[in-house]
């Protein structure tokens, strides 16, 4: 290939990946369907098969899963230089309006004006994660095994235990149980895989102390969202847990109703909800500390989606990665709903927010709403509601 033609590709690929990163709303799912479209329908880049292949490694894979698929359709188009571009052109967009919103939070929060809005946003991303919880739970308690790990997680999770041990001990038991039962010849590192990345960063990320956010330092911040990064799988709604525990429960940087606002500027704006990282990083250390989450949170995707362009099929034939990937899903589907519930002990506090959130879930579980209209309109009605004294 030519420089000339090197050059059309990479712009090519910039050009793609920065349009769906200031129009793709709606989350993972509507991201993938973008991409199938543009990628495979419209361009040919690869057949719908080798797209599937890309998506069904990616999801074995943590950290956002459809940004992992950007990168690796880069990588597939052009190599790693094609990874690199295709990634920073979908995050960027993303990143930077989060930004916008977490400086406009901080400095006009207390305006009755900013405080509407939350009111009326935050009951409708609850809705949506129930949804987000409704119907991925069809898939990953398919089969009754899993819906009782599922229910085990749950209750593991309403007593305190750590995301990342819930996760690993639902995806081990999982792999396991299909080892016992099948006693494939493949071999058990490829199917191990998932537990190297996965568990590696945890005991550093444990070993980081509480501060008080003003006072925070970037070294603690890289290895906080440095280990999200790694360690967090499923949907990007499970990043809720994780935060939860490390940056309200355990260090006190922040507080839940600041995570609740983080993760709706993360909805409201176009591509990842990982984006968040760069609102919360920005809340705990200003304009350094959201420079410094969301390379962290990111970097490892740019790494692991690499691996899946050159080993997309070793991966998904691997039946002991399905079946640990089997067990991470019915956690961190629990973990989800778990979050849920205590979130919504913070967001339903009167009957306008219980009915708000009430019937954004029959709105978007019923109705296949789009969640981000949805929000705009509770975000206007609830700015509606403060001005008329409620």
């Amino acid at each position: 290939m030519s420089d000339c033609q090197d050059r059309h590709v990479l712009v090519e690929i910039a050009r793609l990946f920065l349009r769906l990163g200031l129009t793709a709303f709606g989350g993972p799912a509507a991201h993938i369907g973008l991409m199938e479209r543009e990628a495979v329908s419209r361009r040919g880049w690869l057949t719908r098969p080798q797209f599937l292949d890309l998506v069904g490694a990616c999801n074995l894979l943590p950290g956002p899963g459809s940004t992992q698929v950007a990168m690796a359709l880069g990588y597939r188009r052009a190599g790693w230089i094609g990874l690199v571009i295709a990634g920073l052109c979908f995050i960027l967009p993303s990143t930077l309006s989060t930004l916008a919103l977490a400086w406009a939070y901080l400095r006009y929060g207390g305006l009755p004006q900013a405080q509407g809005l939350l009111y009326g946003a935050k009951p409708v991303m609850l809705a949506v994660i129930v949804q987000a919880v409704w119907n991925l739970s069809r898939m990953a308690f398919r089969r009754w095994p899993l819906a009782l790990a599922g229910l085990a997680c749950f209750a593991a999770a309403l007593a305190g235990a750590p995301p990342i041990a819930v996760l690993l001990v639902s995806g081990c038991v999982a792999l396991l149980a299909v080892w016992l039962g099948s006693r494939p010849r493949t071999e058990l590192r490829l199917g191990a895989f998932p537990l190297a990345i996965g568990s590696g960063p945890a005991a550093s990320g444990a070993a980081i102390g509480g501060a008080a956010a003003g006072t925070v330092g970037l070294l603690p911040i890289l290895l906080v969202f440095l280990k999200m990064g790694v360690v967090v799988f499923g949907s990007g709604y499970v990043l809720l847990a994780f935060f939860k525990a490390d940056l309200v429960d355990r260090l006190h940087w922040i507080t839940s109703p600041q995570l609740l606002d983080a993760i709706t500027a993360g909805q409201v704006t176009p591509g990842p909800v990982f984006a968040t990282a760069t609102f919360l990083g920005y809340l705990i250390r200003g304009w350094a500390g959201a420079a410094v989450a969301t390379a962290a949170i990111f970097l490892p995707s740019f790494l692991m989606a690499g691996l899946v362009g050159a080993l997309t099929g070793r991966i998904r034939k691997s039946k002991l990665a399905a079946g640990f990937l089997d067990g991470v899903n019915a956690a961190a589907v629990a973990l989800m709903a778990s979050v849920a519930l205590s979130l919504g002990r913070a967001t339903l506090v009167d009957g306008w927010t219980w009915a708000l959130g009430l019937v954004s879930v029959a709105l978007l579980v019923r109705y296949k709403v789009n969640a981000t209209w949805l929000l705009l309109t509770g975000a206007g009605l609830g700015v509606l509601l403060r001005g008329l004294g409620y």
